[in-house]
């Protein structure tokens, strides 16, 4: 999977995207990237953290769509994906609401 071509979809790619795509590729890298991943978004215009926003959503639905094929990979996928999207927005786009019983 070509992760850069997913996260960019059909806009210009962002130069945040390399670092986010080698995680997705490898998790390993992720402890030691989230910062830097973190700090380039924070100088970021509003413009641009919207892509980085729905990059991160494609990967979620890519995630969600293709997990019978690899549960694992889509499962470290979807982690990837929404602890960036808490980590820069504060909460996830497609947070499943909590319901509680009366």
């Amino acid at each position: 999977m070509d992760f850069r071509e997913l996260l960019s979809g059909k806009g210009e790619s962002l130069r945040i995207y390399d670092s986010i795509a080698r995680c997705l590729e490898n998790v390993e890298l992720f402890p030691v990237l989230i910062e830097p991943i973190y700090r380039e978004a924070l100088v970021l215009d509003e413009e641009r953290l919207d892509r980085i926003r729905f990059a991160l959503l494609r990967v979620q639905i890519f995630a969600d769509i293709h997990r019978n094929e690899d549960m694992e990979q889509a499962q470290r996928l979807k982690y990837v994906a929404q602890v960036l999207e808490k980590v820069i927005f504060g909460n996830l786009m497609l947070e499943k609401e909590e319901y509680i019983a009366d």
